[in-house]
């Protein structure tokens, strides 16, 4: 059941700018941490989110005593370096892309009642089988699919592998979805739901070039755009989770 309160609460791992924080912020989550070491995320994070406990790095995450950084969702996008077609393709091994292996230490720490993960479509040539052997040992089944943000309105593709993991035993019965078919197994291509209701806010977005053009540290502003998870999509996977949570 959701932690004492009712409410169902999350926390961000690999938190970058915040948007799978935003989005489940929207779909009626409670963000209770977020761990980000990139110091001008940070600052983002830190304007946005003032009153959410923060850690600087994954690999001494969580502090004692651990029963202070429960939660009932973890959700984060590792990095996608060693896995991307544009990199080494060392793929779990790489020295980016092995903080998977972090990861999975603060789930069996942690043991959420869900696990939500983000990377490049490539994850499924290049690391899918890694990281549902680590879930599986952990005591957890897995979800997947490869959700384009333009099925969420964006004016850009930008395909995406989101997995949602939850103990063994339970199931996602929100989802509309099996094991078999992969999640969520309903998604056309123009989206769904809550999809169809965020068209429209994307138009009121500026272009990322005129709102950092001619400032300084330019690079430093537009790496957490390309790392960082449309909001809108991690909105929808976090109405999911609720309307599960309802089910059951």
């Amino acid at each position: 059941m959701p932690s004492a309160g009712g409410d169902v609460t999350f926390g961000s791992l690999f938190a970058g700018i915040g948007g799978f924080d935003l989005g489940f912020e929207r779909a009626g989550l409670e963000c209770k941490w977020q761990v980000e070491i990139d110091d001008y995320a940070t600052r983002v994070l830190e304007k946005h989110w003032p009153n959410v406990r923060r850690w600087r790095d994954v690999r001494d995450f969580p502090p004692e005593p651990v029963s202070e950084w429960r939660v009932d969702v973890i959700a984060g996008g590792f990095p996608c370096q060693d896995i991307s077609n544009a990199g080494k393709r060392a793929g779990l091994s790489g020295e980016r892309s092995g903080l998977w292996r972090e990861f999975a230490r603060i789930i069996r720490h942690l043991r959420p009642r869900y696990v939500v993960v983000e990377n490049v479509a490539a994850l499924l040539e290049r690391g899918i089988g890694g990281v549902l052997a680590d879930l599986a040992a952990l005591g957890f089944n897995a979800e997947w699919e490869v959700l384009p943000a333009c099925a969420f309105g964006a004016p850009h593709a930008r395909e995406r592998v989101f997995l949602i993991a939850y103990p063994n035993g339970s199931q996602l019965r929100a989802s509309g979805a099996n094991q078999a078919e992969g999640w969520p197994a309903n998604l056309p291509v123009d989206g769904i739901g809550s999809a169809r209701q965020v068209g429209n806010w994307w138009s009121t977005e500026p272009e990322p070039c005129s709102v950092v053009y001619g400032v300084p540290g330019i690079v430093d502003r537009l790496r957490p755009y390309g790392n960082a998870v449309v909001p809108a999509v991690a909105q929808w996977i976090g109405e999911r989770i609720l309307a599960n949570e309802v089910g059951e």
